[in-house]
């Protein structure tokens, strides 16, 4: 083997190999199956070592084409070396005719001479149109021989004429012969081929295939999802990816098939610096998909979070300027995503107006410019519209008035129309005009801020902006986010896509397109006073990202010099710094504080001060959550932040009384008193009787009758478990109501149970009563769209709860019959952190645990906390992506705050080796 191996490609000597493969076969003559064993056996060896050698070359000098090519060019001489064998010494043709010959074709990625390491190779065996079963035999040999050396063949065995009339009926058989390269056999069987392929097929059906070509893009970026920014993108089928420059190669070669890629210049496809950008794109995403491959030893074209870093190790990342190595390399992924964007949508819109321009297109004939608005346009401005698209009048439009960098979009949303692709390049060509003169111009930000809070579509408005590079030109803070990743699981988009997301989501709530997902912000948006603010806001309220310091101060300082250059009033910009430095904190609030306790309400209503801001500052939270990405707004959430703004909006008023706590006590009481006015009233005095005053002081009135309602039914049945279950689909959560004797470990059970039955705990209220019983309140997140099986769920659980206080099941073997992937958190790592607090209440020590999430964490946690002699009054559970934030608003054994920092630091240095455990916990329940 090792005088045959040579380190470069094809990593081996074909004629060498030659001779020692006819040595085997003689050795094996007349024994089939064996010299078929043999041959893999010998042949093995050289596979592993090409892998070897290509892996080798790649991260040496970090040409992932060059591998592709590399490993292209052995497949080719293997193939070479099979067929040779083949016809030599298995099926020789000894007086061959012209029905007994073929060519082995490459085709598709194969034919492009580039092959990832975990690729399939696509083969086209071209037959004669008279054949015998010759030719099938040689076929099948050399495919069985592939498939025994591991390979994945995708093959056909077909005439020329077969080929031909597949390839006008499907268009990806045509898009696969569109790169067909003749690797062995007869060269003038193949020549007739691609004469008649061209004649008779890409000659006469250019139209019908870019059509198909462009819609089988939206519908693959629509499959892998649409945005170029999701966070775990496939390189290849994905939006930016390898599978978009394959589009543009396939529609340029139907029209020019007798050009090289290097000749589509010449051929006017590409411009000399697109060309450029193209080879650029290539190589980085070729070298990207060649090191996954490898590093997982399967096509993996998914770039998961849980290869994202051992990817930017592997490519050299490193932190730098605010940014992990990983979100470097991210970041140079997403700018080649959104390069390949910008050259898609030139040259796809380019080749497109060559075959279809004659051709008006609904989308044109529906247009909201008709013939005379269009024609004023060409009278009034630098632009025109022709066939559904924006071009200049002259060349020099954006020379002799840099304003029509900002005018163009205002004029594409006022339209409706698509960017030309000779206006695109002319962006590009003239990104230096986008110069500070520009930014300060007074009608230039005027027209921006006309589109961003005017506009038919601002979303649309402000993505093509930032997809032609001059968003982030014009607004240089914006240029730093964009493409920028965080590296986690909460944020499913790119910093500049969550932004863009978050103006498209603001403006359809003020369209009323949102009234029933969010019935507050739909009701607010109408009677705020600073709209023009708000929209600036969601704009840049994560602009500052990416930074050493905290983004919400650092955004804030930003907007303090960017509005009033885009021509907001002192006013509006102390409004928008104020809502970017504050755009996290009513989401805080709502979600990790407990809004029962009036401590809660005042901090918030100090920290707002106006009705005005409390408005916006919600809308902007709703919009905000919703943006980050599919499922990460909840009802649940919805409530929390609406029960949030109605408990602070009457201190906002000026008309709010702080009552003392006896009084409240006794107003709660008396309005119970009054809704269970057909109750007995010695039930009633008994059920009061036995709560103590915080209680009352603490827990919302509709749940204070839920559990009159239970207690009366427990005395009723003389049970001393009881549960009870509701639904709520808007709310996104289902109610979990228990009453149990007191167990200084329930809420532990509780949330070992939920880690069992597949649930999430969204919050939980406990109460203990004046006779020894606890009553607990546990909000479940939604998961099912049926009432029924959510009740079920909820069920299971309640039953695994009452079997714990039973004694007849261990919560071990609950949590251990749940088996959950770790495999993505894996990739994370979140610094354990417990915060102990005394000022966020009144008359409760507040405990924020920050970890890694992880199943069974929130009963690990509950249970050592009962295991510091702690008594839980409320439990907040809010889970970002890979991090749990979970904050217990707790007491001692009796009653009182926890204040000795003895004491203090004993509970943090128990609850931080609990988050700290990485070995499976020790479940044990005595």
């Amino acid at each position: 083997m090792d005088q045959a191996v040579v380190r470069t490609p094809p990593y081996f000597d074909f004629d060498l190999l030659r001779e020692q493969t006819a040595e085997l076969a003689r050795a094996h003559a007349g024994q089939d199956t064996q010299m078929r064993a043999a041959l893999v056996e010998f042949l093995k060896p050289y596979v592993d070592q090409a892998r070897a050698f290509a892996k080798a070359q790649l991260e040496d000098d970090g040409d992932g084409r060059a591998c592709a090519a590399g490993l292209s060019a052995f497949q080719d001489e293997l193939i070479r070396l099979g067929y040779d064998f083949t016809t030599r010494h298995v099926y020789r043709a000894e007086n061959p005719s012209t029905s007994e010959r073929m060519a082995v074709v490459a085709q598709g990625g194969y034919g492009r001479s580039l092959l990832a390491p975990g690729s399939d190779i696509d083969l086209l065996f071209l037959l004669p149109y008279k054949q015998t079963a010759w030719g099938e035999s040689v076929a099948e040999y050399i495919l069985y021989l592939l498939w025994d050396l591991g390979f994945t063949v995708g093959h056909a065995a077909r005439t020329i004429s077969q080929c031909l009339r597949l390839s006008r009926a499907d268009m990806t058989i045509r898009t696969a012969l569109l790169d067909a390269r003749f690797i062995l056999g007869d060269e003038k069987l193949f020549a007739e081929f691609l004469h008649r392929f061209r004649r008779e097929v890409l000659d006469v059906d250019a139209r019908a295939f870019i059509e198909a070509k462009l819609a089988e893009q939206h519908a693959r970026h629509s499959r892998t999802g649409a945005s170029r920014y999701l966070v775990e993108p496939n390189i290849k089928e994905g939006t930016g990816g390898l599978r978009d420059l394959h589009t543009l190669h396939w529609l340029a070669k139907h029209i020019y098939p007798d050009q090289a890629e290097e000749e589509f210049v010449e051929a006017g496809v590409f411009t000399s610096g697109e060309y450029a950008s193209f080879r650029r794109c290539e190589f980085f995403l070729w070298t990207v998909r060649c090191h996954l491959h490898f590093l997982t030893d399967r096509e993996e074209d998914r770039l998961s979070f849980d290869l994202q870093r051992a990817m930017a190790d592997r490519l050299g990342y490193r932190a730098h300027a605010g940014l992990s190595g990983v979100e470097r390399f991210m970041k140079h992924y997403f700018m080649i995503a959104l390069e390949v964007g910008q050259l898609t949508r030139i040259v796809c819109s380019a080749l497109e107006l060559k075959q279809l321009k004659s051709v008006p297109s609904l989308d044109t004939l529906l247009a909201p410019f008709d013939w005379r608005r269009r024609a004023k346009l060409r009278r009034t401005s630098d632009f025109r519209i022709e066939n559904g698209r924006i071009s200049t009048v002259a060349k020099d439009a954006f020379k002799t008035d840099p304003v029509n960098f900002i005018r163009l979009f205002v004029v594409a949303d006022e339209s409706q129309a698509a960017l030309s692709p000779s206006v695109l390049r002319q962006i590009r060509a003239n990104f230096r005009l986008i110069d500070e003169d520009l930014r300060q111009d007074p009608t230039a930000n005027r027209l921006f801020l006309k589109l961003l809070t005017s506009a038919r579509d601002p979303e649309a408005a402000l993505r093509k902006m930032t997809e032609a590079g001059v968003l982030g030109r014009f607004i240089p803070e914006w240029g730093r986010v964009v493409s920028m990743m965080q590296f986690n699981m909460y944020h499913h988009f790119t910093v500049n896509e969550h932004l863009v997301r978050t103006v498209g989501h603001l403006d359809a709530i003020e369209r009323g397109k949102f009234a029933a997902e969010h019935p507050l912000a739909n009701e607010v948006i109408n009677t705020i006073d600073n709209r023009r603010a708000l929209y600036v806001t969601a704009l840049l309220h994560d602009v500052a990202k990416g930074r050493d310091e905290d983004h919400s101060i650092a955004g804030a300082r930003i907007a303090r010099e960017l509005c009033p250059r885009l021509g907001l009033s002192p006013s509006e910009t102390e409004t928008v710094s104020w809502l970017i430095e504050q755009h996290l904190t009513m989401s805080l609030f709502a979600q990790s504080r407990d809004l029962n306790d009036p401590k809660t309400i005042r901090d918030f209503a100090e920290i707002v001060q106006s009705r005005e801001r409390l408005k916006l500052l919600l809308i902007l939270t709703v919009c905000d959550i919703c943006a980050v990405g599919p499922g990460t707004w909840t009802g649940w959430k919805g409530q929390l932040l609406r029960t949030l703004y109605y408990e602070v909006e009457p201190l906002l008023g000026g008309g709010h009384t702080e009552l003392t706590r006896s009084q409240r006590m006794q107003r709660a009481q008396g309005e119970l008193r009054e809704r269970l006015a057909d109750w007995p009233q010695e039930d009633l005095d008994r059920f009061m009787d036995r709560h103590y005053p915080a209680y009352w002081l603490r827990t919302d009135l509709d749940v204070i009758m839920e559990h009159a309602r239970l207690m009366r039914d427990a005395e009723e049945q003389s049970s001393i478990i009881v549960t009870n279950i509701s639904t709520d689909a808007f709310r996104g959560v289902t109610q979990l109501t228990l009453l149990a004797p007191n167990h200084p470990w329930l809420l532990a059970m509780v949330a070992g149970a939920c880690t069992g039955a597949g649930a999430n705990i969204a919050d939980a209220q406990i109460s203990t009563t004046r006779d020894g019983m606890a009553l607990d309140t546990i909000h479940l997140e939604r998961e099912f769209d049926h009432a029924e099986d959510e009740e079920r769920r909820a069920r299971k659980i309640a039953v695994s709860i009452e079997r714990m206080l039973r004694g007849e099941i261990d919560v071990v073997e609950v949590i251990k019959a749940k088996v959950l992937s770790a495999s993505r958190l894996s990739a994370f790592s979140v610094e354990p952190q417990v915060i102990i607090d005394n000022t966020l209440s009144d008359a409760l020590t507040v405990v924020e645990i920050n970890a890694l999430d992880r199943p069974g964490l929130l009963y690990e946690v509950t249970r050592e906390i009962s295991d510091l002699n702690l008594d839980i009054a409320s439990a907040h559970i809010a889970t970002f992506g890979e991090k749990a934030v979970d904050v217990f608003y707790v007491t001692d054994l009796t009653g009182k705050k926890v204040r000795s920092s003895s004491r203090e630091a004993l509970i943090r240095e128990r609850l931080t080796r609990v988050l700290v455990e990485t070995q499976e916990p020790e479940l044990e329940v005595s």
